[in-house]
């Protein structure tokens, strides 16, 4: 039996892609919260999660005891779901309860665009029980093949901010509300700088098709080195975004106890966090699909690896392969977002929106005029780019003087520290008891 037409190879895959990503994202975010417990701990001379394993108290299970401290998330995850699900008095009940589900949902949705594993010449293969022929061709290992993708995706990333602002104003909560707008005018400042800096990459390649930027790629060379400024702004702009620090200011802690997530408990506490993490995912696949050249594993093209992550490789293999690069590509980019965390200090909140209006802005829209320059004159070359790059760099940092400036910060040495340690004296800040240095369970 020949199957409808609107029953076809792509929309099999594109099912099948969305079930898996989903499941690998989430499970992933478990573990990159793990991850940034451990690099926390060693930056900050800690050993970090390492007793909780896959034992489970069962004696036949000892040898799972410890395991590195990889049971950790499952034991987090258990812990929410089991704490008591408060809501206090006098708040929005329906909207307290919508937020968290606002939030989570385009964090996990954005990422159907994204060609995680190229083009696949799927084989003409017959749906078991119901004997239906399913015509095989050239699919996309990608949730949605759709041509407007990149604009699909900005629109999507732009609807997390409304469950923030949903959940600061529902929670009743004066330091939730103030957390809610803190957030809601950073999102809606930095995300002009994200669309100025993407649509200086997109006027190179002349497409918002995904496959287009990434062949475009395959023939120029990885983007990061032609716009190394653009790059440079998308970053700071997807941080921003996420509100990951130094850009936390919608929670800091020291200011607004624990901002638009104050009131919340148990899961719905947890869908906040898993949100964040969701959208570090997403943000780093899409910088990497635009900057990094998404599956390819050369920055100069297929040069390095015999041509098994070229857009024209279109084998099983080769998109497995592919999916492996770009998602390791992926967790070098949101471990490198924790690293920032852990070594930049929280900003100020004017500063973030000092930075933005007075800095950020005005370098994307200069950076999105030189590339309409160039490219109107035909001057798309990579080193005529970066050249240009180059040179407002140079412009804003001799312009950055005349930016105004907020008072400044004052560092005091804390005397005796490991920074300002007494005359004579060698700080050391790592531990010395026996079992906090060991990285496995007694």
């Amino acid at each position: 039996m020949q199957a409808p037409s609107w029953l076809t190879a792509q929309l099999i895959v594109s099912v099948i892609t969305n079930i898996i990503i989903v499941h690998v994202i989430l499970v992933t975010c478990a573990y990159l919260i793990y991850l940034e417990r451990k690099i926390s701990a060693y930056i900050q001379d800690r050993i970090g999660p390492n007793r909780v394993g896959f034992d489970f108290g069962i004696p036949q299970l000892a040898k799972l005891k410890g395991a590195i401290g990889l049971g950790q998330s499952l034991a987090d995850g258990l812990k929410f779901i089991l704490k008591e699900d408060y809501t206090p008095n006098r708040v929005d009940k329906v909207m307290f309860t919508l937020a968290p589900g606002i939030i989570i949902v385009p964090a996990l949705i954005g990422f159907v665009i994204i060609p995680w594993g190229g083009t696949w010449v799927c084989p003409t293969f017959t749906i078991p029980l119901i004997d239906m022929v399913i015509e095989g061709g050239p699919v996309q290992i990608s949730g949605a093949n759709i041509n407007i993708g990149i604009v699909y995706l900005l629109a999507v990333a732009s609807l997390g901010v409304y469950g923030v602002a949903l959940g600061g104003w529902a929670s009743n909560n004066k330091f939730s509300f103030l957390g809610g707008l803190r957030a809601t005018a950073q999102m809606i400042s930095y995300e002009i700088p994200l669309g100025l800096a993407l649509l200086s990459t997109l006027l190179i390649v002349g497409s918002v098709y995904p496959d287009a930027i990434l062949r475009h790629q395959a023939t120029h060379g990885w983007l990061v080195f032609s716009q190394p400024l653009g790059a440079l702004l998308f970053f700071i702009a997807i941080m921003a975004e996420a509100n990951r620090a130094p850009f936390d200011n919608a929670e800091a802690e020291q200011e607004l106890v624990g901002g638009y997530h104050t009131e919340y408990s148990a899961m719905r506490f947890a869908l906040f966090f898993l949100a964040e993490y969701s959208h570090m995912v997403t943000s780093s696949a899409f910088f990497a699909l635009l900057f990094l050249g998404g599956f390819q594993l050369s920055p100069v093209g297929s040069l390095w690896d015999g041509g098994w992550t070229s857009p024209d490789s279109m084998t099983f293999g080769a998109a497995i392969l592919k999916f492996l690069v770009f998602f390791g590509k992926v967790v070098t980019l949101v471990a490198f977002m924790m690293l920032i965390r852990w070594t930049i200090p929280r900003l100020r909140y004017d500063q973030i929106m000092t930075m933005a209006w007075q800095l950020v802005i005005p370098t994307a829209l200069a950076l999105v005029v030189t590339v309409s320059v160039l490219v109107y004159l035909g001057y798309t070359q990579w080193y005529m780019m970066l050249l240009a790059n180059v040179g407002i760099m140079a412009l804003v940092l001799a312009a950055s003087p005349l930016i105004s400036r907020g008072p400044a910060n004052r560092k005091i040495p804390l005397y005796g520290s490991r920074f300002s340690p007494m005359p004579g004296e060698r700080v050391s800040t790592a531990p010395t008891e026996p079992a906090a240095l060991q990285e496995h369970a007694g």
